[in-house]
């Protein structure tokens, strides 16, 4: 066990907290403490490949955890944030399905030995998922939201379409 895996275990142990205050949102501040832990968790995300990089400490763990940590995440915000009726089911959807998606692909490379690094669109979703659905948490359903939401979306179905066009191979049926 070493610091980044600890912190993608942190960040799945973060989930259920989140979605408490997520689901129990009559507390005071409820949204601001939800908001606080997305935020924190994202952050593990960050610290936990830098530090991982830095100090030589990838392992096959981090490597499948920590993505999954991240998609664990996001899919706990999206269904709170459906439930309250923040985000539309259709956006959930796009965004989960991409993410099943791209974790077939994930698997399927890497029984042959391959792992396959983030691309820049896969980056620009996650930062665009990260800010729109911290927005939805504090703010709730409003114009703005919506369209941040839908951004994200978006971003999340073209980057989808880069990392089949990318990694597609790894799809095929022997």
């Amino acid at each position: 066990m070493n610091l980044p895996n600890a912190l993608t275990i942190l960040r799945f142990l973060l989930v259920p907290v989140f979605m408490v205050f997520m689901l129990l949102n009559e507390l005071p501040y409820a949204n601001i403490i939800c908001a606080a832990i997305f935020v924190l968790a994202f952050f593990t995300d960050w610290l936990d490949g830098f530090l991982a990089r830095k100090n030589n400490q990838v392992t096959n763990f981090g490597k499948i955890m920590d993505p999954l940590a991240d998609k664990v995440l996001v899919t706990a915000a999206l269904v709170c944030l459906n439930v309250s009726s923040v985000v539309s089911a259709w956006v959930t959807v796009i965004i989960l399905a991409r993410e099943f998606i791209v974790s077939g692909i994930r698997i399927s490379a890497a029984s042959e030995g391959n792992v396959i690094a983030a691309s820049m669109w896969g980056k620009a979703k996650t930062m665009w998922q990260f800010i729109a659905l911290t927005l939805a948490i504090l703010i709730g359903k409003n114009l703005y939201i919506d369209i941040c939401i839908w951004l994200a979306a978006a971003l999340t179905i073209v980057s989808g379409i880069d990392y089949l066009m990318k990694n597609g191979k790894y799809l095929s049926l022997k």
